[in-house]
């Protein structure tokens, strides 16, 4: 069990350059935990005791407005490291998170966290580095909200999805869009109807194909200069 942890663990960003030694004893804290599709991990607001690694499966970090509408901030697999801002400024969890699919992760307690960083004051750039990496994507997320219509926002979705594929460096690239469309609206701030009439409008120009949930992107090109 140990060596699975410590395996674990060296799969990650933040923890991945520790030494065998540190990875072991850091192991020695970390608790395995299972939850199951639509299984909560922790809700916004709540008092944070630790943060977690993703060891498989699929975790969607996500807000609330007053109006009860759901915004996606990220969507972790194995190797993410998740809640790890709480544990440094004292606060509470600042998203919820819910498995997406059966999801196993490592759970390491805040105080054993927080030791760990006072042994090892080098793992502090490293732990710097991920927040610093948080920062820029929630300010690209910020940029999108702000400056980019709902049809552009869908533009860069579709472009993500497709880089997950084995898609051919040219020509036409078809993958398979396991996301709803109101799933779609809330990682891009909109609703499933606005969703729906913007897929049929990137049709409409030619800049994609639908086919069921097969989307093919017919100019990557083009799909990049519409985004922008």
């Amino acid at each position: 069990m140990e060596a699975e942890k410590t395996a674990a663990l060296k799969h990650t960003i933040l923890f991945g350059e520790l030494s065998e030694r540190e990875l072991s004893r850091l192991a020695k804290h970390a608790a395995k935990v299972q939850f199951k599709k639509g299984e909560m991990l922790f809700l916004s607001g709540e008092e944070a005791k630790g943060l977690f690694v993703i060891v498989d499966g699929k975790v969607r970090a996500f807000r609330h407005n007053a109006e009860g509408r759901e915004h996606v901030m990220h969507v972790d697999k194995a190797g993410a490291v998740m809640a790890e801002v709480p544990i440094f400024d004292d606060g509470p969890y600042p998203a919820s998170a819910i498995a997406e699919e059966d999801t196993s992760a490592l759970f390491i307690a805040k105080d054993d966290m927080c030791r760990f960083c006072l042994e090892h004051p080098s793992f502090m750039f490293k732990v710097l580095k991920l927040m610093a990496a948080r920062v820029r994507r929630h300010a690209d997320i910020v940029e999108m909200l702000s400056f980019h219509e709902v049809g552009q926002r869908l533009a860069l979705l579709l472009l993500s999805e497709s880089q997950e594929t084995s898609a051919p460096l040219s020509g036409p690239i078809s993958f398979q869009l396991s996301l709803s469309n109101h799933q779609i609206a809330t990682r891009i701030g909109s609703v499933r109807d606005v969703v729906s009439r913007a897929l049929a409008r990137l049709q409409h120009e030619g800049l994609i194909s639908i086919k069921g949930r097969t989307i093919t992107i017919l100019d990557v090109k083009a799909l990049k200069h519409y985004s922008e």
